[in-house]
């Protein structure tokens, strides 16, 4: 078995090449679904039965976090009104890196990641930089290894939602 690894993830569809490339780099990953940037609650449940598909494809463990939307409004407050890219999406990724750095303490996992850089849509150097402040983060970036076109396909041969926005309502609006 290899070093266990608990995966930040953010959808189905971004889980898969993230997923695959931790295999093949001798991990050991256990997903985690904490995001409550994502609204509405039923988007929030329709990327976490399209993750459970995922999982199962893989044979992996997932823990479903709280959905928890009125702290991460508290989180961002004051940049509802940033475009995609700006402040806010800093304080969201930070919010959702804390939350799976202390999951990753209490459970006993000594790194963790996420799979948020998978998204062509994501500057993964902000990600870093937001996780760097959090012990036992690890900088991978999905994207390379053409692992935003291996999650495509990968999405269409499981049959996973893929979303047309980032998750919360502010990128929502503004799709």
């Amino acid at each position: 078995m290899g070093k266990r690894i608990l995966l930040h993830v953010c959808c189905g569809p971004c889980s898969t090449a993230s997923i695959e490339r931790l295999l093949d780099e001798g991990y050991e990953p256990v997903l985690f679904f904490s995001d409550s940037n994502i609204f509405p609650y039923g988007e929030f449940m329709k990327r976490y039965s399209n993750l459970l598909i995922a999982a199962d494809h893989y044979g992996l463990e997932v823990i479903l976090d709280d959905w928890r939307h009125d702290d991460w409004r508290e989180a961002v407050k004051g940049h509802e009104g940033d475009r995609e890219h700006g402040e806010r999406c800093s304080l969201c990724f930070r919010y959702n890196l804390r939350r799976t750095a202390e999951k990753a303490a209490e459970l006993g996992i000594g790194c963790f990641t996420t799979t948020l850089t998978v998204s062509r849509f994501k500057k993964s150097s902000t990600i870093f930089q937001e996780g760097r402040a959090f012990p036992g983060f690890v900088e991978i970036d999905f994207k390379k290894k053409d692992g935003f076109g291996r999650s495509i396909a990968l999405s269409r041969e499981l049959g996973l939602y893929r979303q047309d926005y980032c998750g919360c309502e502010f990128s929502r609006r503004d799709s």
